[in-house]
Order: C-alpha cells, then sequence, then structure tokens
C-alpha cells in the first residue's frame, strides 16, 4: 500500500529558535510555530482556532533559521510528520511534530523596509560546519539524531 507524509504550514514563530550542535557536528535547531484558523460558528459568530506545532530543522537549514528568525516572525514550511515515542515515569507517552525539509521567509524582517519577502538570507547565511556528517544525508544524521543530541 502506497503511502505520503508531507506537510505544508504557514505561521509565526511562538519562541527564539532553539539552536544545539550534536557532537557529531550536526546543527539542529528547534522551533515552534503558531497556526491560526478564523472560522464561524452554527450560531454565526466569528471564531479562531490557534493551532501548536513543533518543528525540527536540521543542517544549513537550522543554521538560517536560528540566524536570521525570532519570535512572532511568519515562517513557511514544508516537510513530514514525525511520532516520537517514549516511557515516562511508567506511562507511556507520544508527540507529533514536523521534520523540516524545505522552508521559506515570509517578511523581510524590518517592518519599515520595502526588501522584498525573505531578503538575501542565502549570501548572509553561515557557512556550513566542517563535520564528519558533511556526507551524510539528511536522513542518515536523523537516524543518528537521537544517540548524540545534548539535549
Amino acid at each position: 500500500m502506497a503511502s505520503f507524509n508531507k506537510v505544508i504550514l504557514m505561521g509565526n514563530l511562538t519562541r527564539d529558535p532553539e539552536m544545539r550542535v550534536t557532537p557529531s557536528g550536526l546543527s539542529i535547531c528547534k522551533i515552534g510555530i503558531a497556526v491560526n484558523r478564523v472560522y464561524n460558528s452554527k450560531e454565526g459568530e466569528r471564531k479562531e482556532e490557534v493551532t501548536y506545532i513543533d518543528v525540527d530543522a536540521f543542517g544549513n537549514q537550522a543554521e538560517v533559521i536560528s540566524k536570521y528568525l525570532v519570535k512572532g516572525r511568519p515562517i513557511f514550511i514544508e516537510g513530514r510528520l514525525k511520532l516520537d515515542q517514549w516511557e515516562s515515569n511508567g506511562e507511556k507517552r507520544s508527540k507529533l511534530s514536523v521534520v523540516l525539509e524545505s522552508f521559506q521567509f515570509m517578511d523581510s524582517g524590518n517592518r519599515n523596509s520595502s526588501e522584498s519577502s525573505g531578503g538575501d538570507y542565502e549570501r548572509n547565511s553561515p557557512s556550513p560546519r566542517q563535520s564528519k556528517t558533511q556526507g551524510q544525508t539528511q536522513k542518515q544524521a536523523e537516524e543518528n539524531f537521537d544517540d548524540d543530541v545534548p539535549f
């Protein structure tokens, strides 16, 4: 049976990006985004629903997000769902999150400027870290993710 795992989201950061680097040199950035939905109830009342989503970014994308984004900034994300399961105090726990595959800035960050959306982040982005994981694919790096995460 075929399967497909793709998520497309646009929302605002709920907190500043949290950047970590594993002992093997892999950059990991954790962000939270809020996605709003506005709808009318059966009574005709306008309501707003907010969904909070945790997102993990890896490698150069993690470094760019950490460098250029702050709480409140909008972002467009494409990624995939990931279910983490663990046991805590004898109780089984689980959490659904998104693994970032690509993203776009939705504003220039300078609200008084007429710059185009996204600014010129590629030219100014930090250079990739030199590490032994540089030859790894993102999937290989994610498989080793749980073994050497410092948080």
